[in-house]
C-alpha cells in the first residue's frame, strides 16, 4: 500500500508531478500486457533518470513495497504485471539517449529507446543491431533486455544477452552499479551483466546499457518454400542447417496463418498447402546467389513442392510482411489468442509438428503454428473466445501439453518470451526442485525483501496448474 507520506516522499524526487499518476483512469491503463490477467498498481511513476530510480526503489524499500519495471506492455508472459499492486516504473518516456560510437561499435541507450531505432540509427554508420524481436517497433530495449527478446535473426545472430557488453543497475536496495563496460571481452569476476539480462526485473532495474554493433552485410536475398507437408518442411530445415548454410532467417507459417493473412491483406501467398518458410540468406552478393541454389535443392530433396526466390527487395519486403502479419490477421477469427514460445531442438522439429497435429485434433482448438522455425522457437497459437469457458478448459489442457511435450524432446518453456505470470505452473517440470530452489536462492540474495517485480518467474503455491479461466 502506497502511503500518504511515501507519496509525498516520492513527489520530493519526482519534480514534474505530471510523471506521478494517482488517478484510477491511469492506473487502470497499466493493470495489463499482452498476455492475460489484470492487475490494479497503486502508483505509476515515470523515472528520467538513474538517480530517480535509486530513490524510488530506497522509500519501496522503507515502505516495503513492491516495484514493477515496465516498457511498452508488449510483453507476452505477464512480466510488468503489478500482480501485488504497489508502484509500476513506466520507463517509455525516458528515451534520451541513443549514442552510436563508431570506433568502439557500440550503442549506449537509456531504457525507454525504441529497439528499432537503434538499428536504424546504426545503419548510418554501416552497422547493425541484430535483435530483431517481432515487435521491434514498439517494444522497448529495457523490457527486451528484461525478457532476453529474439526474433527471427536469432537463428544466425544470436538474442538480446549476446550483444550486451555493459549495464547500468539500480539494485533492489536502491544502489547504483555498473557490470561489464565497452570491451568485448570481460572476465572479471561472476558475469553480472548476462545474469541481469533475461531476469525478469525481479533482480534490479536497468536504466542504461552498452549494446555491442556489428558490421551490415553487404545483401540478403529471400525465398519461399512450399510444402504440401509441414513435417517435410520440418525436415528440410535441418536439412538446409546440416548443409554448411546458415540463413539469416528461418521461419515458418502453417495453412491456418497463410489463409488468415491472405484473408487480412491478400499479398499472394499460396492457400493450397500445409506450410511455407521464408529464407533470409545475408553476405556477399556473390556467396548469397550460390548459397540460394544449394538451399533450393535441399529443399527440393525432402519434398518441397517449389521453391521461389524474391526478384527484388520490394518482393522480400511483402514476404517479410506477410510474416509481421500473422498476429493480427489470426485474431481476427476470435477475440482471444494464448501465444507461446516453447523451443526445441532442431533435430526435433518434425516431431514437434506432428505432436502439435494431435493436440489440435486432441482438444479441437484452433492452433496455429509459425516461428522462428530455424533455431527451434516456434510460436504455437491456440486462438479461443474467453467467454467459452468449455473451450478454454481444453485451451488450458492443451497448453500444458504443449509445454510438457516440448520438454519431453528436451526443449524448454520459453525461448524469447520469458516466463513471467504465465509460465511459473511449469518451472519445476523443466527444471527440478534442486534446480527452482537455486534460482530462488539467487533472487533472496539479491532482493531479500521480495519488492522487486514479485509474482513472476516463480511459482506461489503446490498448486502449478495453468489457470485461463475461473474455475
Amino acid at each position: 500500500m502506497v502511503t500518504e507520506e511515501m507519496l509525498n516522499q516520492i513527489k520530493s524526487m519526482i519534480k514534474s508531478e505530471k510523471r506521478i499518476l494517482t488517478e484510477k483512469a491511469d492506473l487502470v491503463s497499466y493493470a495489463y500486457d499482452g498476455s492475460f490477467g489484470s492487475y490494479l498498481p497503486d502508483l505509476v511513476l515515470q523515472p528520467l533518470s538513474t538517480e530517480e530510480v535509486s530513490g524510488i526503489v530506497k522509500t519501496a524499500n522503507r515502505w516495503k513495497v513492491p516495484i514493477y519495471p515496465r516498457g511498452r506492455g508488449t510483453s507476452l508472459s505477464g512480466g510488468p504485471l503489478p500482480v501485488y499492486g504497489g508502484i509500476v516504473l513506466d520507463f517509455s518516456l525516458w528515451n534520451q539517449k541513443l549514442t552510436i560510437d563508431r570506433d568502439d561499435t557500440v550503442a549506449i541507450v537509456s531504457p525507454g529507446v525504441i529497439t528499432a531505432e537503434i538499428d536504424r540509427a546504426a545503419r548510418e554508420f554501416g552497422l547493425m543491431y541484430p535483435p530483431d524481436p517481432s515487435s521491434a517497433h514498439v517494444s522497448t530495449i529495457g523490457g527486451n533486455l528484461a525478457e532476453n527478446a529474439g526474433g527471427p535473426r536469432g537463428l544466425k545472430y544470436g538474442v538480446t544477452k549476446d550483444y550486451v557488453l555493459g549495464l547500468e543497475i539500480v539494485t533492489p536496495q536502491g544502489d547504483i552499479i555498473r557490470t561489464g563496460g565497452r570491451t568485448i571481452k570481460n572476465v572479471t569476476g561472476y558475469d553480472l551483466t548476462k545474469l541481469i539480462v533475461g531476469s525478469e526485473g525481479t533482480l534490479g532495474i536497468i536504466t542504461e546499457a552498452i549494446l555491442q554493433l556489428i558490421p551490415r552485410p553487404q545483401a540478403t536475398q529471400t525465398m519461399m518454400v512450399i510444402f504440401d507437408d509441414i513435417v517435410d518442411a520440418g525436415r528440410a530445415i535441418s536439412s538446409v542447417l546440416t548443409s554448411g548454410i546458415l540463413p539469416s532467417k528461418m521461419e515458418i507459417m502453417d495453412q491456418f496463418s497463410i489463409e488468415a493473412v491472405e484473408d487480412y491483406e491478400p499479398i499472394g501467398l499460396p492457400t493450397d498447402v500445409d506450410a511455407i518458410i521464408l529464407i533470409e540468406l545475408d553476405g556477399h552478393p556473390l556467396a548469397i546467389q550460390d548459397e540460394c541454389h544449394q538451399v533450393e535443392k535441399v529443399c527440393l530433396d525432402v519434398g518441397a513442392r517449389e521453391v521461389k526466390i524474391a526478384t527484388d527487395s520490394e518482393s522480400a519486403a511483402k514476404l517479410w510482411k506477410a510474416r509481421k502479419l500473422v498476429s493480427p490477421a489470426i485474431v481476427r477469427k476470435k477475440p482471444t489468442k494464448i501465444s507461446e514460445d516453447a523451443t526445441i531442438p532442431r533435430s526435433k522439429i518434425p516431431e514437434m509438428f506432428k505432436r502439435l497435429k494431435e493436440i489440435k485434433t486432441k482438444y479441437d482448438i484452433d492452433l496455429v503454428v509459425f516461428g522462428h522455425a530455424g533455431d527451434g522457437n516456434l510460436h504455437p497459437n491456440i486462438i479461443a473466445d474467453k467467454r467459452d469457458k468449455a473451450e478454454m478448459k481444453r485451451v488450458e489442457q492443451a497448453v500444458t501439453e504443449i509445454f510438457s511435450t516440448a520438454i519431453e524432446l528436451g526443449g524448454t518453456l520459453s525461448g524469447e518470451h520469458g516466463i513471467g505470470t504465465m509460465k511459473t505452473p511449469f518451472m519445476e517440470m523443466e527444471l527440478g526442485g534442486a534446480g527452482l530452489e537455486m534460482m530462488k536462492r539467487m533472487k533472496t540474495a539479491w532482493d531479500p525483501l521480495n519488492i522487486m517485480n514479485p509474482g513472476k518467474i516463480f511459482p506461489d503455491s503446490k498448486d502449478q496448474r495453468l489457470v485461463l479461466v475461473d474455475d
